[in-house]
Formats: C-alpha cells, sequence, structure tokens
C-alpha cells in the first residue's frame, strides 16, 4: 500500500460541479486533490493511498458519507473527515462527530468556512502541527489525548501563560507548538528555548540578551530570546532545571513585561507568551525548596499535562502507521504492511519513554526490515521488554540496608541505571524522570567516572 504525507485531500462528492469546484478551492490553496464520485470508489482510492484528509457528502447513490467517514477511521484513525450534507439535522451531526468527524457543513458551501474547518480538523488530527523531523505531529484519537488537545485549544484562546507538567517523551514542545498555532500570535515567531542544555551562566544573556563589553567575549550586543519572539510564543522549556538565582529575573519580566539586557540599565519593553514544560512537579520542587513558589503560582495560570502513552494504548496503531511511513520515506523505501500481531505487541507494551521511545524503536525496525512486512517476530528481537530494564530490587551490587543515606542510595540508583542503559545518559534521564542535565551534575556531585559513560553518550546523542 502506498501511502503519503504531503497536502493531500481525497475530494467525494456525486455531483460534478460540486466536485470541481472543490477541487478548484483546494488546488487555489496549494493542495494536491483527488477526487472521487462515490463511496465505493473512494474506498478504492484510499486503499492504495491514505489521505490525510477527506471531504465527502454524506447522501451519494452507492453508499453514505457516514459509512464511508466509520470505515475511513477504523483503518486510519489519524484521518481527518468533513462531511458536506444539503439535508443536514441535529441528530446526524452528532452522530457524525461523534464516529470521528472533525466537522460537518451545511451546503451551499462557502469556502472561507470550508478552509477554516479544514485549518481546525487537521490541528485536530495532529496532520498539520510540524514539529521537528522525529515526532512532529500530535497523533491519535483516545479520549485522553482528545481531551488534552482541546484544553489546549480553550487556552490558546487566552492571553494568559501557560505551564505543560508531563512525563519525557510525551509531546509537550509538540503541545506548545499547537497552543501557539491556535492562538492568534500563530503569525508571530515561536522560539524555544532548552534551560537543561543551556549552561547556567550563560542563560540569562540567552533570554534576555546582553549589551557589548557586558562580560568577557561579549563583542557585540546581542537580542536575547524574549527580543527575538516578539508578539509571539516563547517556550521555556524543562523550566524546573533553571537556577534558583535567574528565577527571580524572569518573574519580573513575567509581571512588567521587560526586560534589561545583560549589562545594560534600560528597559525593553517584550510582548511575548510564555509556555513552560516541565517533566517534574514543580509543585513538589516548591516544597522542596528547589523552585520559587511565586514563580511556580505565576507559570502555573493555566496548567496542562498530555498522557503518558500507557494510558492512550488505542493511539499506538495509528502512531505506529505515521511512523512507518515517516522513516520509510526517509529510507527512501515502500511503506511496510504492520502486520496485527505486530501492532498488538506494541500495545501490550508499556513504553516507559512514551512516544519518543515509540518512535526511535520504530526508526530501528524499519530501517533494517527488508520484507514487505513487519511481523511479530521483530517484537522479538527488536523489542526490548520492560523486564530486561527494570532495576535489581537491591540497589547496586549491595543490598539497602537501613539507616543507608538517601544520598547514597541516590547515587547507586544513578549508577544501577547507567550500567542498566549501557551508559546512555540521555536513556537514563527519562527512566529516571530527571532531564539530562540532571544526570550530567549527579555524576559530576558522586565523583563517577564520566569516561566510563562517554562512549554510549557520543554513540546515542
Amino acid at each position: 500500500m502506498n501511502s503519503t504525507t504531503d497536502k493531500s485531500v481525497l475530494v467525494v462528492d456525486d455531483e460534478q460541479g460540486m466536485q470541481l469546484a472543490l477541487k478548484a478551492n483546494f488546488q487555489r490553496e496549494g493542495w494536491r486533490v483527488e477526487t472521487a464520485s462515490g463511496a465505493r470508489e473512494a474506498l478504492t482510492k484510499f486503499g492504495v493511498e491514505r489521505f490525510p484528509l477527506i471531504v465527502t457528502d454524506v447522501r451519494m447513490p452507492d453508499g453514505d458519507g457516514l459509512h464511508l467517514m466509520r470505515t475511513v477511521r477504523n483503518s486510519s484513525p489519524s484521518t481527518a473527515v468533513i462531511l458536506l450534507t444539503a439535508f443536514g439535522n441535529v441528530p446526524e451531526a452528532v452522530q457524525a462527530m461523534q464516529g470521528g468527524a472533525c466537522d460537518y457543513l451545511m451546503k451551499p458551501i462557502s469556502f472561507e468556512r470550508l478552509q477554516s474547518a479544514v485549518v481546525k480538523v487537521m490541528q485536530q488530527a495532529g496532520s498539520m502541527t510540524t514539529v521537528g523531523d522525529q515526532t512532529g505531529l500530535i497523533v491519535g484519537s483516545s479520549p485522553a489525548l482528545l481531551r488534552a488537545l482541546a484544553r489546549a485549544r480553550h487556552a490558546a484562546r487566552t492571553k494568559a501563560d501557560v505551564l505543560i507538567e508531563a512525563e519525557s517523551g510525551t509531546g509537550k514542545e509538540l503541545l506548545a507548538r499547537f497552543i501557539h498555532e491556535m492562538s492568534d500570535r500563530h503569525a508571530k515567531p515561536f522560539i524555544a528555548v532548552n534551560c537543561a542544555a543551556v549552561p547556567e551562566q550563560l542563560l540569562e544573556s540567552e533570554l534576555f540578551g546582553h549589551v557589548r563589553g557586558a562580560f568577557t567575549g561579549a563583542t557585540n550586543s546581542k537580542s536575547g530570546k524574549f527580543e527575538l519572539a516578539a508578539g509571539g510564543t516563547l517556550l521555556l522549556d524543562e523550566i524546573g532545571e533553571m537556577s534558583i538565582s535567574l528565577q527571580p529575573k524572569l518573574l519580573r519580566v513575567l509581571q512588567e513585561r521587560e526586560i534589561e539586557r545583560v549589562g545594560d540599565t534600560r528597559t525593553v519593553q517584550v510582548d511575548v507568551r510564555i509556555i513552560a514544560t516541565t517533566n517534574v512537579s514543580l509543585h513538589k520542587m516548591v516544597e522542596e525548596g528547589t523552585f520559587r513558589a511565586d514563580l511556580f503560582y505565576r507559570l502555573n495560570v493555566i496548567p496542562l499535562t498530555l498522557p503518558p502513552l500507557r494510558e492512550r494504548q488505542e493511539d499506538i496503531p495509528a502512531l505506529a502507521e505515521f511512523f512507518a511511513r515517516e522513516f520509510a520515506k526517509q529510507s527512501d523505501r515502500a511503506v511496510p504492511r504492520l502486520h496485527p500481531e505486530f501492532v498488538r505487541g506494541l500495545q501490550e507494551h508499556s513504553w516507559p519513554g512514551n512516544v519518543r521511545e515509540l518512535a526511535n524503536y520504530l526508526r530501528r525496525v524499519i530501517t533494517l526490515s527488508e520484507g514487505n512486512e513487519i511481523g511479530a517476530d521483530s517484537l522479538r528481537t527488536e523489542l526490548v521488554k520492560p523486564a530486561q530494564t527494570a532495576l535489581p530490587i537491591s540497589i547496586s551490587k549491595a543490598p539497602v540496608r537501613a539507616g543507608t543515606s538517601m544520598r547514597e542510595l541516590e547515587r547507586r540508583l544513578l549508577e544501577t541505571t547507567l550500567e542498566v542503559t549501557g551508559g546512555n545518559r540521555t536513556k537514563a534521564a527519562e527512566m529516571l524522570g530527571v532531564s539530562l542535565r540532571t544526570i550530567r551534575n549527579k555524576i559530576r556531585e558522586f565523583g563517577l567516572p564520566p569516561r566510563r559513560y562517554a562512549w554510549a553518550t557520543s554513540q546515542h546523542q
């Protein structure tokens, strides 16, 4: 079966005039359009190519659009469907929405309304939330995911700052970009800063900018991310890794909406929406004294979360299909069929690294496979079972004894996790639910030999 991830749509209508009008409208907007004159022809074409969007009439001589929609969504949950009808009524509309259609429009069609509906449904289906090269889409239709997206859409309509707390690998940055694209700031920049990746001494300059001569090496003035994001959205990724000394300065910016470049005394007004993300509980950090309470309350105006993959296992088939298409395309090969037993095996796995782990696993499977089908044997040869990566009950090589200090337990847990992951610090951070920066700091703090784990870090990062 061929597949596509481009901007393509299947238009289904038995009225030739409407079919041509819809085709011309979509082509003007840059879409590649395929047409069908009935439900049977549409299903035949969809069997050959998985379109990300279908626009279909409801009543046609050889079948209705509701049946077409249900058939399509059963085999491809990530495909969005817009129903068109001249015989609309409320019960039919309700049935359509419950069945998975993302919108329902009455004839005669307003093309402006249609284009608005297309943007909305594609955002909802995740097919146009392009982010990165690996987990670029929010894919799925599970109730847990749809609730999270509905709350995010509501947040996008406000001007409030947003805090997203969720496990690593769930797609926090994707959700942040989704909010940006759904907001009235979508035409302005979206700027992301990873607070864990920038050295502590440079993060202030990275955020607020600096003037010439502000510090050694500052040979020119430089605008910070706040200024670069003017009118748009600034993502502060892994906000929990920001040093306690820098937090008051960020709080002042959030309250006053003005910044001072490092080394300058003048203030610069900034119009920026803040979205902060974290994979740890900031509330717990406040209790521990490692995060300022006033900054937490200022960021936590609209709290959001994303469900871990283990809580939306019904989305795994759609995600697997999406990644299979993406990675096959990158490998310049035909998209392999995913055997039902293989997909069921994916759904039975816990995926502690969430969507990111699933994506990396499927990348490996697709890259190494040679046939036209991925079968259950790939689960046995490629998938690391949870029991194989579980930490021993007795941490490290010595049993835990009463009176062992928390610091010693933490050191042993980190050492054991690094051994289990083969020294992969990124994987260790995901397993322990902390940032990569925390892992690096703890290795230094406990005096663990850095070279012992360097080979895996260089190979996997």
